[in-house]
């Protein structure tokens, strides 16, 4: 079931089950609140775990022309608020991920701790943000028809493919249904985002940072050699993974996770 609060001019919509400490789960970009559904299922048995969907994304509508991570990390914020949640564990999936670091450049007296999925702290290349403008294009042409099925399954690692037909199949319908104002209005606010490579650098919450080795948006060698972690933060790299952790290796990234968050101190 979702719910959703009045914020900022519009509506934020979110799932809300489990119970114990909070987790929070930020979907990526093409994805909504849905793509965690098996994975946000079973970490309910151990949490209370709170799925958004980003503006634009699932049932939230969008709330202008560019959703920056700011913007988007202010309407966690105005949700915990509502939720009177004083501190929640955060796990931001690749854009989840960027709005994950906003979040804790911002408010880090509410994080216990988090966690990026398939994400890193580096602001867009010159050739990213190329990219980026030319999804845009597509997109406002009335064609994201054409950008989406091959997005969703470059996510996937080649092994995995016929693997995970299902939930591949699942992802590109979820994709499908994203209005294209969400699209373009989120491809902005990645382009403009900032570094937050100190941010992160900084530490000032503990961090698993969880990196997959086939993955094709990110890659792990190379990243994970221009970030000097801080003593509380954990680096791991599935090896069976591209850009899906949470489905590609549910059982180990679920266990990770898990076992990062009992290891907090409150």
């Amino acid at each position: 079931m979702k719910y959703y609060i009045h914020c900022r001019g519009g509506k934020l919509y979110y799932t809300d089950s489990g119970e114990g400490d909070t987790v929070v789960l930020i979907h990526g970009y093409l994805e909504s609140s849905e793509s965690w559904d098996g994975f946000a299922e079973k970490l309910a048995q151990k949490f209370r775990v709170i799925s958004v969907d980003l503006p634009g994304h699932g049932q939230s509508p969008i709330f202008g022309e560019c959703h920056t991570m700011d913007f988007l990390a202010l309407l966690v914020k105005d949700l915990l608020d509502s939720l009177n949640i004083k501190k929640v564990f955060l796990t931001g999936h690749s854009l989840g991920g960027y709005i994950s670091l906003a979040f804790l450049e911002s408010f880090p007296d509410r994080l216990k701790g988090y966690s990026l999925f398939h994400s890193h702290p580096f602001a867009d290349t010159t050739e990213v943000i190329k990219k980026r403008e030319r999804e845009i294009s597509v997109v406002k042409a009335g064609r994201k028809f054409l950008i989406y099925p091959e997005n969703v399954s470059r996510m996937f690692a080649d092994d995995n493919i016929v693997k995970f037909r299902e939930a591949l199949q699942r992802a590109k319908d979820i994709a499908s249904r994203l209005s294209d104002e969400g699209i373009i209005a989120v491809l902005n606010g990645m382009i403009s985002r900032p570094s937050r490579l100190s941010v992160m650098e900084a530490g000032k919450v503990p961090c698993l940072w969880i990196l997959g080795k086939y993955d094709k948006y990110i890659s792990c060698e190379q990243v994970k050699e221009k970030v000097r972690l801080p003593a509380n933060a954990r680096l791991h790299i599935l090896q069976n993974t591209g850009h899906l952790g949470f489905i590609e290796e549910e059982e180990k990234a679920l266990k990770l996770l898990t076992e990062f968050i009992a290891g907090l101190k409150n």
